[in-house]
């Protein structure tokens, strides 16, 4: 049973009281709770049964320009005593920043929205692992499916933000996911693939039966992959990969990497950085949605952002500090995105896989190639070979390269977008890559 809001409350009231007291001029706080229960399921027989139950404290004092942080897990007065003691002693020995402040009092959220984002329903660990048999039960049914593991997590957490500017407000989210992943095996060779489910609301998670269906098609029809050769192409990325990509557009419009200078879209506001289709929002009021949320990490309000209107872009994700840096407001994004997406294109999913006579669909990329300083991206990839619309065959132990100001300029998105994470893509194809396969036959 995670704890009430009054308590949290309590806590944090106590921690600014304190914090005034003892010399500083501002102070912020956030009481956090947690209680997290899985099961783990490997190969059709319980491996894992686990529970945590976290609190924490996180402590921001500041005198003048002056700041400092501490946190902790141990709630007890003794131990806040200690902490706010040993923060205010860090504050008084840190450097003047004159970017260190609280948010402006007229960005502060007014109200909590109730966007929907707690569940109270409880699942049982027997009915947890009831869950997982059936979801490996359907994972086996292929005799190509050679290993199974799954998991069902059940999360439940309430905070409190508040500051010397006496905001104080917090909620309740839960998510309860559930994954598969599967091995197949052929005379050839030996893959993987995965599918999972994670929602707000337990009655929205996906069947047992269609999880684990989806982990075993997914997996089965890798086997036997091919090598092809090197050459400039038409990359389609899967969904689950095309918003990766967007990720990393979000990371290089963080106003932390715009105030060091360390990202390619610096100095880029108002200026075209996409096709005239493309628009990407982050909307934090989607109701029962992923990253929704009333307020940022700052108690900031979050309001809709067009971040690209055609192909422009309009916004950086902006903090207090940063933002003062920047000459620019904070917009709510201090902790980053909440729901980030790209708008529907205007081609359907099955044209834009007749759009070239060959192209490249992408299901999964292995390791971490994107560069936001330089706009290089360089990652392995797996996927299928696709002529004329049709996949033909599995093909692995390629790399795929670019540069992110060619890719964003020739993206086209399908019409095929779907709210599964808290950053969503529909399908995406990007013309002109260069793939690096078994021979080099650079065009």
């Amino acid at each position: 049973m995670i704890k009430d809001q009054e308590f949290l409350k309590n806590k944090a009231s106590y921690c600014l009281d304190l914090a005034k007291k003892l010399g500083a001029t501002n102070s912020s706080v956030i009481v956090s709770n947690s209680v997290s229960e899985t099961v783990n399921f490997r190969n059709k027989k319980l491996d894992e049964s686990n529970r945590s139950d976290n609190l924490g404290i996180n402590i921001t004092t500041y005198i003048g320009k002056k700041k400092s942080s501490i946190s902790s897990s141990n709630l007890l007065k003794e131990n806040i005593d200690i902490l706010m003691e040993k923060c205010i002693e860090t504050t008084k020995n840190t450097p003047e920043d004159e970017f260190n402040s609280l948010p402006d009092k007229n960005l502060l959220a007014k109200e909590v929205k109730d966007l929907n984002l707690y569940d109270a329903s409880h699942l049982e660990n027997d009915d947890k692992i009831e869950y997982l048999k059936r979801l490996e039960a359907s994972a086996s049914q292929d005799k190509k499916i050679v290993n199974t593991e799954s998991s069902f997590t059940e999360d439940k957490s309430n905070f409190i933000l508040a500051n010397s500017d006496d905001f104080c407000a917090g909620y309740k989210t839960s998510s309860f996911i559930a994954s598969s992943v599967a091995v197949a095996k052929d005379d050839k060779s030996m893959e993987r693939d995965y599918e999972y489910s994670n929602r707000c609301h337990l009655k929205d998670i996906k069947s047992a039966e269609e999880l684990g269906k989806i982990a075993a098609e997914q997996t089965i029809r890798k086997l036997s992959p091919k090598k092809i050769g090197s050459e400039k192409i038409a990359i389609i990325f899967d969904k689950r990969i095309a918003k990766g990509i967007l990720s990393t557009f979000a990371s290089a419009i963080s106003s932390s990497a715009i105030s060091r200078g360390t990202s390619f879209l610096k100095d880029k506001i108002n200026k075209k950085i996409f096709s005239d289709s493309i628009n990407i929002l982050d909307k934090p009021d989607i109701l029962k949605g992923l990253g929704s949320r009333t307020f940022d990490s700052e108690g900031v309000k979050t309001d809709t952002l067009k971040l690209v209107d055609h192909g422009t872009l309009k916004h950086y994700l902006t903090d207090t500090y940063n933002g003062k840096k920047l000459k620019l407001k904070s917009n709510g994004r201090s902790g980053g995105t909440s729901n980030l997406y790209f708008e529907n294109g205007k081609i359907s999913y099955n044209d834009l896989l007749n759009s070239n006579s060959k192209c490249l669909y992408i299901t999964e990329t292995i390791g971490h190639g994107s560069n936001i300083v330089t706009g290089d991206y360089s990652v392995g990839a797996t996927g299928f070979l696709i002529e004329n619309g049709e996949f033909k065959y599995p093909i692995n132990e390629i790399t795929i390269a670019g540069n992110f100001r060619d890719m964003f300029q020739n993206l086209i998105l399908a019409d095929d977008l779907e709210f599964k994470f808290s950053t969503n893509s529909p399908t995406m194809m990007i013309d002109g890559m260069v793939v690096a396969g078994k021979w080099r036959t650079f065009v």
